[in-house]
Formats: structure tokens, C-alpha cells, sequence
């Protein structure tokens, strides 16, 4: 049974956020709001995490998970980034943008497309999220919260619950967030391709 967690979408309780932040530690898979949908997450080197994130989302290997990440310097640690692609990056950040890049070492090989060795990195524009990220000290691994036949992700708390209550340990709730997903780009061959077009505008990198 999920442990239901009502944050303040502008002023998230420290005490809440340290409870949230304490069980990721522990292995929880959590439900959290971001600027763009809902998110599943676990902590960064969760095995069990990542099995039951591909189970609830019945994901095969090929799924790019997403790093999380507080700030633009935490995120260059887990990928590697010339200079035409930070500026890109660094121009679209905080926001609802998810980036393909080459991996560095310190993000485990079970995360990683298993031909490209790449792997998807985000900063989102969401109080919650990053007071949580900002508890936590390291990225979330995170993938949207869009169950298998459904057009669109998950957008309320109560819902996510009452849905997926037995497959969650918590559900964070800060009032509705967007239905619409980030916006995916590809930088891993040097030039932008864009591979989904969500919440993000598109029109910088075209």
C-alpha cells in the first residue's frame, strides 16, 4: 500500500520532503509531480526500482531512462557534453526537456541503451521536485507515469493512488501538473533530433 504525501506546490514542507527523500534512500518507487506530467522514481542505483518501473510500464531495454537532475552541474557528471550541445542545453534549462547524451562512467550500465551507451537527462522547473532533488543530493532515475494503452499520463495524485497503490511504496501529491510529457531531443550524434515533441518548444532546435 502507497504512502499518500500531501506537499505544498509552493512552499513543499521540509519535514515531508526530508520523509519522501528518506524512503528513496530505502528503495521506495515514488509517484512525484514534475513541470510536465507525473514521474515514477526510485533512486539512482535501484535495481529493484528500475524492474518494477519496466513492469508497471511493460518497457523493454531500449527505454531511455531519465537522470533527474537538480542543476545543470549535477547533470554534467552523468553526461558528456561539448560545447555547441551546453549551450544548447544550458539555454533550455530548467524546463520540460528530457537530452539524450553519451553516459559517463558514474551512471550504472543497467541504465544505459545497451547499443548507444547513452541516456536521458533533465532539469525540471518544479518546486517540489527540486526541493526533493535538493534533499535527495543526486539525481532521480525517473520515466514518465504513462500505463500501457493510455494516451496520456497520469495528472492526478488521489488517482495515481487509488490506480496504483499496490505497485507504489509512495505517492507525492502537490496539485495537478500538466498532461503533456517533456520534450525529447537526441544530442548523442553532435546534432539535435527531435525525438518527441511534448511540453517543450521545439523551435531552437530545428
Amino acid at each position: 500500500m502507497a504512502k499518500y504525501y500531501d506537499v505544498h506546490p509552493d512552499n513543499p514542507q521540509p519535514r515531508t520532503i526530508g520523509q519522501i527523500a528518506d524512503s528513496i534512500r530505502a528503495d521506495a518507487l515514488v509517484a512525484y509531480p514534475t513541470d510536465s506530467c507525473y514521474a515514477l522514481g526510485c533512486r539512482l542505483g535501484s535495481r529493484d526500482g528500475i524492474d518494477r518501473i519496466r513492469t508497471i510500464r511493460k518497457l523493454d531495454d531500449r527505454h531511455h531512462f531519465t537522470l533527474v537532475c537538480q542543476d545543470f552541474a549535477q547533470l554534467g557528471q552523468f553526461v558528456r557534453i561539448d560545447n555547441d550541445v551546453f549551450r544548447a542545453i544550458k539555454a533550455s534549462t530548467p524546463g520540460s526537456y528530457t537530452f539524450i547524451l553519451p553516459a559517463t562512467r558514474e551512471v550504472p550500465r543497467m541504465l544505459q541503451h545497451p547499443k548507444k551507451k547513452t541516456v536521458g537527462v533533465r532539469i525540471p522547473d518544479h518546486v517540489v521536485t527540486q526541493a526533493l532533488l535538493a534533499e535527495l543530493g543526486e539525481p532521480l532515475l525517473s520515466s514518465t507515469l504513462l500505463l500501457p494503452g493510455e494516451d496520456e499520463p497520469m495528472t492526478q495524485g488521489w488517482e495515481i493512488k487509488d490506480e496504483l497503490d499496490h505497485v507504489l511504496d509512495a505517492v507525492v501529491d502537490s496539485g495537478e501538473c500538466g498532461t503533456e510529457p517533456t520534450t525529447v531531443i537526441d544530442f548523442s550524434g553532435g546534432e539535435a533530433e527531435i525525438v518527441r515533441r511534448g511540453a517543450g518548444d521545439t523551435s531552437r532546435f530545428e
